[in-house]
């Protein structure tokens, strides 16, 4: 007889880790549809973002944060540079390599989306959480940063 000890405690945290990720990604698709780049795919958005955060990158090391291969990034990076929010310089250390900087165009469009899904979820937590769900929420954002952080995943595998 294989009989399985069910764990009450385990089975109601993965419940939980269930319904957190189905509601995150909800929530993912919600902000993306607040954004203006109706023209740029989410691989452009992001190559942006992350130069407009990162600082100047060449296409491999975008490659390499962005988990996809360098000829993908190259297509990404040349259709951003035609529309001109990204441009590329030689590197001074190695002219062999570009340097990608993101452009003030590039950078406007990049704070204005940021601000635009700020702004949306400012107003959702206004006009549907009382006050007494709006410290809820503040409290459940601290918890949930605890989750995102990288810091927390290496000590805890420090740990084990």
């Amino acid at each position: 007889m294989n009989e399985q000890i069910v764990d009450p405690e385990a089975a109601r945290l993965s419940f939980l880790a269930g319904e957190l990720r189905v509601l995150v990604g909800k929530l993912g698709r919600r902000l993306r549809e607040q954004t203006n780049f109706q023209d740029l795919s989410w691989s452009q958005i992001s190559v942006l973002a992350r130069l407009e955060r990162d600082g100047p990158a060449t296409v491999t090391s975008l490659a390499r944060v962005e988990g996809v291969r360098a000829q993908s990034m190259c297509s990404t990076v040349s259709s951003l540079q035609k529309v001109g929010l990204v441009i590329g310089t030689p590197d001074p250390a190695d002219g062999r390599q570009t340097v990608l900087s993101i452009t003030d165009v590039g950078r406007e469009r990049v704070i204005e989306g940021r601000a635009t899904r700020q702004d949306w979820l400012f107003r959702g937590i206004r006009e549907r959480l009382s006050t007494e769900e709006q410290e809820l929420l503040a409290g459940a954002v601290e918890l949930l940063g605890r989750l995102a952080d990288r810091e927390s995943d290496s000590i805890n595998s420090q740990q084990e």
